[in-house]
């Protein structure tokens, strides 16, 4: 056999999961025939054995299913993937209802399948390794657990305590699940597992599962108990709430649990498999396998990072301008262990800006979820200055200054020779182009652009620019040091807007030309909602400011009278333009832009809108108007793959996600559209452009670049 290695020794068989040619054990189809035929051994020798072990002979315990095969199921395969669970989670219940003790011996990680493969041991040991993680996060897959998680979970944790581990995807370590009780022993290290398991073995001859026992009662209570059917009965509802009827995999996991609590076990199983077996191929599991998983990993492993280039741990980091953007980063710096000089023109604006830190950590201090000790020492790598001289030695400073030209100039020019040897700079901006900024650089093959996202203590993406003159040495370290405060890193080559700044102006800027439409402010917010966006574009536009997007336009027009053009603003555009400048709406740190913000009380979109936009017999269709929010994103977002902006599929979707809020359901911008089909995107776009103009126009190399990158598994 090719994953399992069976041997029976003094009475104890021991199943050594091991695929060959692959680092991670899976549930490949190979490893499903294995577990057949090993199983039918195992009965074979039933009489010659004592015990049973489960071990690996990888570095993780299990890595869970074949996520390269569930790429390549179509959805009439459901049927065919319920009888493929059904054979796995009958040799499971023969392991576990063979009369001998089975024993999980989990020296790495186990997620999701590998979980469940170690629910069918009646005891689990597991190396005491903080780092190590167990639990089922399908869900953040679209999927569910499926080989018998959801119907042991239930039954171990019940209805109640099964849920945060099920429905929102809730990890633990060894010495958390030994708490919980779903793990029964901890030993120091790998080599103590075996010897640990044969001396339960020895002493527990016969063992069965906790809800194979005649005295079983599931914790908690069933779904009949008044208290759990209490908080069941507006679950369905807080449950819609928040996916939006998005996302069936959360709904579906619920009903596997309280349908499988109702039931005997076997039955229950059953129902799993029915759910599993509709989720496994539909198109939105597809979508978050594809972007969560296999791009997720991806940017991780550093696919999108020069190579050859030694890895760079940052040591002392400087940052210029200590507002809100340079006090989060800042934090996220400290929080990791990184050295900060966080430099304004006064001490006082430079302590305001570390004081951001504090504002963050205190409320965890006050309920005891970091001590004070921890926060002292997070704050003790900050140093607030005014002085460019403490700058000294830094090997990364970034500056995160207004985005203005002259004045991102001038700071550079005054700290760049405060740089360590081999250090590098870079400019948090959000739209100017980066080769254009590197001009002020004594060194442009060492400036770069890293883009944080605002609040930088809660957006996990960062956009890291590279100039024309920007080497790859510059470009590896951005990337090393992104990943040194736990941030995520996408890469992108330069350009007007870059490429989240971009895509997220079309965004708003359509939801913006809706309202010029006549269309009510109340649907437009309501379309962006529905389509799965956090929130709606106008609401976005005002905490974004709507005099930030006029200063853009101003500098863009500008940009584009230097080179001898004309900029064509769009009709969005000209209405943020028309708010700001005529009806001095600003956004919502200057008091009201689309909405008002009474003090004390719940935004309100501007009475007035309906007033100055409204169109009498204005009609319009919701689906439009959805589509309009995505698919306008997705075309401009295969623009940037055409023009080189974009290099890669996965440094789209997960900029797209984590940066601009693309919503998650579809895998990202890019994997949108592959997850329609191409030809039916492209003519969905014909439509959309026959009607609502050029922002849905696809050119032929844009059509070229869609299906050049098209991922294959």
């Amino acid at each position: 056999m090719k994953t399992i290695k069976y041997e029976l020794k003094d009475g104890i068989a021991t199943l050594l999961l091991d695929e060959e040619g692959s680092p991670v054990n899976t549930m490949c189809d190979q490893w499903q025939e294995d577990l057949t035929a090993t199983v039918q051994q195992v009965l074979k020798d039933k009489d010659a054995i004592k015990g049973l072990v489960l071990a690996s002979a990888k570095s993780l315990f299990f890595a869970g299913a074949d996520l390269k095969g569930t790429m390549r199921l179509k959805p009439e395969d459901g049927p065919l993937m319920f009888q493929r669970l059904e054979r796995m989670k009958k040799n499971f219940r023969t392991l576990e209802t063979l009369g001998k003790p089975v024993v999980a011996c989990l020296n790495g990680h186990a997620l999701g399948g590998g979980w469940e493969v170690a629910l069918v041991a009646h005891h689990r040991i597991a190396v005491d390794d903080p780092k190590i993680q167990f639990g089922t996060p399908e869900v953040n897959l679209g999927l569910i657990p499926g080989a018998t998680g959801i119907t042991k979970m239930v039954r171990l944790l019940g209805l109640m305590g099964a849920q945060p581990y099920i429905m929102e995807a809730k990890l633990f370590s060894p010495r958390e699940g030994l708490e919980l009780g779903v793990i029964h022993e901890l030993v120091p290290d790998a080599a103590s597992l075996r010897p640990a398991a044969l001396a339960w073995i020895e002493a527990n001859p016969t063992a069965q599962q906790p809800w194979d026992a005649k005295d079983y009662k599931m914790p908690g209570g069933t779904p009949s108990n008044p208290k759990v059917a209490g908080a069941l009965s507006v679950a369905p509802a807080m449950l819609r709430q928040k996916t939006r009827g998005l996302y069936p995999a959360p709904e579906a996991a619920l009903a596997a649990m309280v349908e499988g609590a109702q039931v005997d076990y076997d039955t229950a199983t059953r129902i799993e498999s029915r759910h599993i077996a509709r989720l496994i191929a539909s198109p939105v599991a597809k979508n978050m396998i594809n972007t969560f998983f296999f791009n997720m990993n991806a940017i991780k492993s550093g696919q999108s990072r020069p190579k050859d280039v030694p890895r760079f741990k940052p040591q002392k980091v400087g940052i210029l301008g200590a507002g809100m953007m340079g006090g989060g980063i800042a934090y996220a710096q400290a929080s990791r262990g990184v050295a900060t000089v966080l430099k304004d023109v006064s001490l006082e604006k430079a302590e305001a800006g570390k004081a951001y830190s504090v504002k963050i950590t205190q409320p965890r201090v006050d309920k005891g979820r970091m001590a004070e000790v921890e926060q002292k020492a997070l704050l003790s790598r900050i140093t607030a200055t005014e002085s460019v001289k403490d700058l000294q030695g830094c090997d990364l400073i970034i500056e995160a200054v207004f985005e203005n030209r002259e004045l991102k100039a001038k700071v550079t020019k005054e700290a760049e020779p405060m740089l360590a040897p081999g250090g590098f700079f870079a400019s948090n901006t959000s739209t100017l182009p980066i080769t254009g900024l590197a001009q002020a650089s004594a060194k442009p093959e060492k400036f770069v652009g890293i883009h944080f996202f605002s609040p930088v203590d809660k957006m996990k993406l960062v956009e890291i620019i590279r100039g024309k003159q920007t080497d790859d040495e510059t470009i590896a370290r951005a990337f090393d040091y992104v990943q040194a405060i736990g941030k995520i890193p996408i890469v992108v080559n330069d350009s007007r807007g870059f490429f989240t700044s971009r895509v997220f102006g079309t965004f708003v800027m359509e939801g913006a030309a809706m309202v010029g439409e006549g269309i009510p402010a109340a649907v437009v917010e309501q379309a962006g909602i529905q389509a799965g966006m956090p929130v709606g574009p106008l609401a976005v536009l005002d905490e974004t400011a709507l005099s930030l997007s006029v200063h853009v336009l101003d500098q863009t027009r500008a940009d584009w009278r230097a080179q001898g053009d004309t900029y064509i603003a769009s009709a969005g555009e000209l209405l943020v333009e028309r708010m700001v400048k005529e009806f001095d709406r600003n956004g919502r740190a200057a008091g009201g832009g689309f909405y008002d913000y009474p003090q004390g009380g719940k935004k309100t979109l501007w009475p007035k809108l309906a007033q100055l936009f409204g169109k009498d017999g204005v009609q319009w269709d919701m689906q439009d108007l959805k589509d309009r929010l995505l698919y306008r994103q997705s075309v401009e977002t295969a623009r940037c793959l055409s023009e080189n902006v974009l290099t890669t599929v996965h440094d789209a979707n997960i900029g797209s996600i984590f940066g601009i809020g693309f919503p998650g359901w579809t895998g990202g911008a890019l994997q949108f559209i592959y997850g329609q089909g191409i030809d039916r995107f492209l003519h969905r776009c014909e439509v959309l452009a026959s009607k609502y103009g050029p922002g849905f126009v696809v050119a032929p190399q844009v059509k070229d670049a869609i299906r050049r990158h098209e991922p294959r598994y």
